[in-house]
């Protein structure tokens, strides 16, 4: 009979800050920061009120921890719908596709989107903002410019107007009674501004 080995202190804090934070994600989700409370977070995931505060000091410390989780998601889905095709046109292009459809996802929408911004503050949701989708995003036009496929007059400037678009076109669509013609729409306005940057 195999023995199972207890987990380790570090195992132990992993599985926790994992289980609550899930939880926290599906809480925020169908109620929103303001109307989710610590209390049912604790009791779906069977822990005490004291383990959340050990882990994330507070509330506003685990919808932290969240919306950092859904950026990260976005940016992962970001880079993986680029990687499915090779030239790097291609994959910009694909890319911020699957940034705009992301908006779509009801986590994202509440979390990322509507929540976010306003309870971690602008400058902290920027600088996740920064780390993930907009770090691709600046990389794809980085290629493409030492390509000479686009010409920019700079890279940075682009992709924060870029950046900035696409953030103020996926609120828009998340708050869209048409979310799904708002994101077509979207997509092929988006479409012809990256076309104004190929070379001729």
């Amino acid at each position: 009979m195999t023995e199972t080995r207890p987990q380790t202190k570090a195992a132990q804090r992993t599985a926790t800050t994992r289980k609550l934070i899930s939880i926290a994600r599906a809480q925020f989700t169908a109620h929103g920061y303001a109307h989710t409370s610590t209390e049912a977070i604790v009791q779906l995931a069977g822990v005490t009120r004291g383990a959340l505060y050990h882990h994330f000091g507070n509330k506003q410390g685990l919808f932290n921890a969240v919306v950092a989780e859904v950026q990260r998601d976005v940016a992962q889905r970001v880079a993986e719908a680029s990687q499915a095709t090779e030239h790097p046109w291609d994959q910009l292009i694909v890319g911020c596709r699957a940034f705009l459809r992301a908006s779509l996802e009801p986590d994202v929408q509440r979390i990322m989107l509507i929540d976010g911004p306003a309870t971690i503050g602008w400058d902290a949701w920027r600088e996740m903002d920064a780390e993930n989708a907009m770090r691709l995003l600046e990389a794809g036009i980085q290629e493409l410019a030492d390509m000479h496929i686009i010409e920019v007059a700079s890279v940075t400037a682009t992709t924060r107007l870029l950046s900035g678009a696409m953030n103020e076109a996926v609120l828009w669509i998340a708050r869209s009674d048409q979310p799904f013609q708002a994101l077509d729409e979207t997509i092929a306005a988006l479409e012809q501004l990256l076309a104004g940057l190929r070379i001729r």
